[in-house]
């Protein structure tokens, strides 16, 4: 019996990002952190009737379950409100309570020990003339804020002509943050969304020039999971890869759970949040001699509870399978009815097709225990029968 190295260092080095992260002002949202050095978070929203409390704690635990960590609850009646403070002490990540139009609401969010509270002030009525009430309840109870700018709901003082622009969302941003700043508040981060991905790059990038308030990234009213997916992906790559964002929110007209996998596959697609289950699985081609695609998903399914960082090739035929799974953790290079299983690049056995699947999860799972065995002080070793 033989032992193959997984290569693991002995002193773990930070993973290669695309740009340093944008120095911003550390706030605090219960005993989580957003900006400063804090870790990129990721946030989601409640679709509850926020006043079923048990409804809404279970929607919250499952949020959390899948890697949430901060959420959001709508409070636009008086019967949310009062739920607020049950839900505020019982569910597990900080709670951001979000007030539109009343804003009765945010001292009621305040009062009822919530970490965070959103506000609109596009559409909360004579807004800028509260600020000072509102940021003194926020002081004396610990809460932080977040001035959210959306394109439907934006300052009319800042529109010129009929569209939205980057600089009208930036401008509203910059004068709300301007009058709590006034009154020696600065626990809050700012939100600029449009459903544009264009326009809202654009307006987070001179938003990020403009002060070192934490930013929270956002595309309002993304679409559908698959439609949603694509413009958040592609504008938080932007940002991310700029080092612009200290919190995200991808917003699917989906399950919430949808977004937070999205988000949390977005932060580790960049190395801004440590990589877990990674599929490496071609597209499949007229070369494949194997159904990759039922492969792929029975391999995903079958280790989705997997938490160590953990590279799979899954491969359909000689061109590219052999390189690819060589470079995985793990891996198999398939054809002529039967599949090459690599670990660390070293061809360990082969197998029939009928058993590529079992043979991957149970080389995973062992690979998975070797590596947890390491990091409690273990030698990592794969052995090899």
């Amino acid at each position: 019996m033989t032992s193959v190295s997984l290569g693991i260092p002995s002193v773990k080095q930070p993973p290669p990002v695309l740009a340093p992260r944008r120095q911003t002002r550390k706030v605090r949202l219960g005993d989580i952190a957003v900006g400063g050095d804090a870790p990129i978070t990721v946030q989601s929203m409640t679709t509850t009737p926020t006043h079923d409390i048990n409804a809404t704690l279970q929607q919250i635990a499952e949020l959390t379950a899948a890697g949430c960590d901060i959420v959001r609850v709508a409070c636009p009646r008086q019967e949310d409100a009062d739920a607020l403070k049950a839900i505020a002490a019982k569910s597990p990540i900080p709670v951001i309570a979000d007030i539109h139009f009343q804003p009765k609401y945010v001292f009621a969010a305040i009062e009822a020990g919530c970490a965070g509270v959103r506000v609109n002030p596009g559409n909360i009525r004579r807004f800028d003339d509260q600020v000072g009430d509102i940021a003194q309840a926020a002081k004396d109870h610990g809460t932080a804020l977040r001035i959210g700018v959306n394109a439907g709901s934006i300052d009319q003082r800042m529109m010129k002509g009929d569209r939205v622009t980057p600089e009208a969302l930036v401008a509203s941003a910059v004068w709300e943050a301007g009058l709590f700043e006034e009154h020696d508040f600065h626990e809050f981060g700012i939100s600029v969304k449009h459903n544009d991905p264009v326009i809202m790059v654009e307006a987070y990038r001179q938003l990020s020039e403009k002060g070192d308030w934490p930013l929270h990234l956002g595309v309002t009213e993304a679409g559908p999971a698959f439609q949603g997916t694509i413009k958040s992906s592609v504008a938080f790559g932007i940002l991310l890869s700029e080092g612009i964002g200290d919190t995200i929110r991808v917003s699917l007209s989906a399950p919430p759970v949808e977004e937070v996998k999205v988000g949390n596959q977005i932060l580790q697609s960049l190395n801004l949040k440590p990589r877990k289950l990674d599929i490496v699985s071609c597209p499949s081609c007229g070369r494949a001699q194997v159904d990759v695609y039922t492969l792929a998903d029975k391999v995903t399914e079958g280790l989705k509870h997997l938490e160590v960082p953990l590279r799979v090739a899954v491969m359909g035929c000689v061109v590219n399978g052999p390189g690819e799974a060589r470079e995985a953790d793990l891996g198999v290079a398939s054809g002529n009815g039967k599949g090459q299983i690599f670990v660390k690049g070293e061809v360990i056995k082969t197998v029939p097709e009928a058993e590529i699947v079992e043979t991957l999860l149970a080389e995973a799972n062992r690979i998975a225990a070797e590596m947890e065995s390491a990091e409690a002080g273990g030698a990592p070793s794969v052995s090899v029968g």
